[in-house]
């Protein structure tokens, strides 16, 4: 998609909510130099924009309301109409409460854009509707299928926010992070078009990935803080200061505090990982301590692997290949390794199975490594061929265990063989 054009200052901008996150992001965007009127229901809101008070505090907010109000940028209204009249972009940041379920509520978000159809019919130009407000992946297609399925003018985008309450106004001015997602390129690209004085690039993808994205950062900022304050009261308990240990964690940025190993793939193994996740959770049911999140890795992982094992035994066919049979790429460890248990439960429901791995040799591997995986698959050495053609011409599918190098994709591509990817959330 080609990059977001500017948008023109006189862009008119309608901001449908005025609470935390509609309220920074029509002060922002008015700052930004852009007509915005806000919309909200509340009285008390709408009066105190127009008094040029922010209707609550948070830091740097009252001073950009003062300016683009007194200025003649921002705007706000109790009136839908009003503020859509002239608007090209209406961005929703309307409120997703939590129900007693957990599930959301999207009573606020259903109203406003039935509310929103309401008020366009007869007009002529489009009307491009952002929504701000977080939704779980799925809902701007159901809004779009159940709400403005007779509303042509209405283009549908979510623009989800990633405003923390206290740093909000410099969250949105200094963004680290800025999302777009829609079917319709024109659309994405005119919302994404209103952060070029940002000086961000944009990631303009699908709505539902766009909704997810959302959700993606905000578990992980939740896990983040879990898993410091589990390993902190772990490491008090030990006689050791947990944030000097965060600190230095935090300094490997290129395992630690990086992309490594966020990717979603296949299950971990290996010598260190399992039996350091074991002992750490040993230790800490011997000092009494309840650490769920380290408690819950090794099930997560064993759940990831059931998944894929199922996933491999809804294939069609009794033979399968195996490519990869370590741990991961790389290395000839099997200690431990995933594959080794798939290996186990396709024999098990009678599947022939035919392995390759390219640095994998029976008789050159010895000790521990060699201990194990000749006690947990005695008859390894029945299934192990040297040469990947041998799995090919064989196989009526083939397993991806581990990334394969260059010369072997090649090869799979060449073969045609259908193929599950394990290292991917996606089949090829």
């Amino acid at each position: 998609m080609t990059p977001p054009p500017p948008a023109s200052p006189e862009t008119r901008l309608a901001v449908l909510g005025l609470g935390y996150v509609g309220c920074v992001t029509a002060a922002c965007f008015a700052h930004l130099g852009y007509r915005v009127v806000g919309v909200d229901k509340d009285a008390h809101k709408v009066e105190a924009l127009r008094n040029q008070q922010a209707p609550f505090y948070e830091s740097g907010l009252a001073e950009l309301v003062r300016s683009a109000v007194a200025d003649g940028r921002l705007a706000a209204s109790l009136e839908l109409g009003e503020g859509l009249a002239d608007a090209e972009v209406a961005l929703v940041c309307v409120g997703t409460p939590s129900e007693r379920s957990g599930d959301l509520g999207l009573g606020q978000l259903h109203n406003v854009c039935a509310e929103i159809a309401a008020q366009l019919e007869g007009r002529p130009r489009p009307l491009v509707v952002a929504v701000r407000s977080t939704v779980f992946p799925g809902t701007c297609e159901e809004i779009a299928a159940r709400v403005f399925h007779e509303t042509p003018q209405v283009q549908l985008v979510c623009n989800p926010e990633f405003l923390r309450e206290g740093n909000a106004v410099k969250d949105f001015l200094e963004p680290s992070l800025v999302v777009v997602g829609g079917a319709e390129a024109e659309a994405v690209r005119r919302v994404a078009g209103l952060y070029r004085p940002l000086r961000v690039k944009p990631c303009l993808v699908s709505l539902r990935t766009a909704e997810m994205i959302k959700y993606a950062c905000n578990a992980f900022h939740g896990v983040k803080v879990a898993f410091a304050n589990e390993i902190g009261t772990l490491a008090s308990h030990m006689g050791v200061r947990g944030e000097e240990v965060m600190q230095i964690l935090c300094r490997d940025t290129r395992l630690n505090i990086s992309p490594a190993y966020l990717k979603p793939g296949f299950a971990f193994g290996g010598a260190c990982l399992p039996k350091d996740l074991r002992a750490l959770v040993f230790r800490a049911g011997r000092l009494n301590l309840d650490l769920p999140l380290l408690g819950s890795v090794l099930p997560s992982n064993r759940s990831h692997l059931a998944r894929a094992i199922q996933a491999v035994l809804d294939l069609p066919g009794r033979r399968l290949g195996v490519f990869g049979l370590a741990f991961k790429e790389n290395t000839d460890d099997l200690r431990e390794s995933p594959v080794v248990t798939l290996i186990e439960q396709l024999r098990g429901k009678g599947r022939d199975i035919r392995v390759f791995d390219p640095h994998i040799q029976l008789d050159r591997i010895y000790g521990s490594n060699r201990d194990f995986i000749l006690r947990t698959v005695p008859h390894i050495g029945e299934l192990l061929v040297n040469r990947l053609e041998d799995v090919l011409g064989w196989a009526e599918h083939l397993i991806v265990a581990q990334r394969p190098a260059a010369p072997y994709v090649k090869m799979l591509r060449a073969s045609r063989l259908p193929a599950l990817d394990l290292t991917t959330t996606e089949s090829p």
